[in-house]
């Protein structure tokens, strides 16, 4: 049996990045600390997609975990 993805919301979350500063976006869905991975996908074939913020300020991160352009939002949720 293959995992698959949670829908963890069907609208992006509003994070705060710092530039420079490596997150790690969560691909399961299952964190509780969404978008960001807290490490729910231990019994998953999943991993965590590390990503350096290119700037500070606000970014919209994929929670419905669609989008073509991790881990940013790209409005995939929209078709859900």
């Amino acid at each position: 049996m293959c995992d698959q993805a949670v829908v963890a919301d069907k609208k992006p979350v509003i994070v705060e990045l710092t530039e420079g500063e490596t997150y790690y976006y969560c691909t399961c869905g299952r964190s509780a600390g969404q978008p960001l991975c807290d490490g729910s996908h231990s019994s998953t074939s999943f991993r965590p997609e590390a990503f350096c913020a290119k700037k500070s300020g606000k970014s919209a991160l994929c929670a419905c975990k669609k989008t073509e352009n991790a881990p940013y939002c790209d409005g995939s949720h929209s078709k859900l």
